[in-house]
């Protein structure tokens, strides 16, 4: 597949929801990945980069994402929808097996990413779950970068001191200031995601 020279998301669209192996992961098209903790806004950012407000499909309920979405962008690579980690309101082995669905994709399938875009709730900051998943990224040598979504609802008195302690938790890697709703940092994702690709 040849390198993307567009920088703008002009075509989004929804290919399958994923559960398994299948032949759209294995043609050599580049795959982003997006994960994050539910609930920290990764349809919002998604829908944001794509400029479609429904493509990822939001819901007030954390854990709506069931399988990993595949979007194909620009007819040049794919967007990996994973589905969220953490609070679920739904039965441990349903946890269980979302969680077995993020493993096998990131670390067990032999897929390659070209990058992995770790969506976090900028007021919340890297949670324990956050963190674990970070390691084992670290761990696979996934080239990561960290969104730290909702910086409108943190206050601006505080919003350095929390991006500081988040760079902090992140180490050398890469965290950007993002806010879906005010649309903070839609071009440099995008930017960092042409780059990967």
């Amino acid at each position: 597949m040849k390198k993307s020279n567009q920088k703008n998301i002009i075509s989004a669209v929804f290919i399958k929801g994923v559960v398994g192996a299948c032949e759209e992961l294995e043609n050599n098209i580049p795959q982003i990945a997006f994960i994050g903790r539910s609930n920290a806004g990764k349809s919002s950012v998604i829908n944001s980069i794509t400029r479609q407000k429904d493509l990822a499909r939001i819901s007030s309920s954390p854990g709506r994402t069931r399988e990993i979405n595949l979007f194909l962008i620009n007819k040049s690579f794919y967007l990996a929808d994973l589905p969220g980690y953490g609070f679920v309101k739904s039965s441990r082995e349903a946890r269980e097996r979302l969680e077995q669905l993020i493993n096998w994709y990131l670390f067990l399938s032999g897929y390659a990413q070209k990058m992995v875009v770790l969506i976090i709730d900028a007021e919340i900051g890297l949670t324990e779950s956050d963190l674990e998943i970070l390691e084992s990224l670290k761990e696979y040598k996934k080239n990561i970068i960290i969104v730290a979504n909702k910086i409108d609802k943190v206050k601006k008195s505080s919003l350095e001191k929390q991006l500081e302690k988040i760079q902090n938790q992140a180490g050398g890697l890469k965290v950007m200031p993002y806010s879906a709703k005010k649309k903070i940092g839609v071009s440099m994702l995008i930017s960092e995601i042409f780059k990967a690709c």
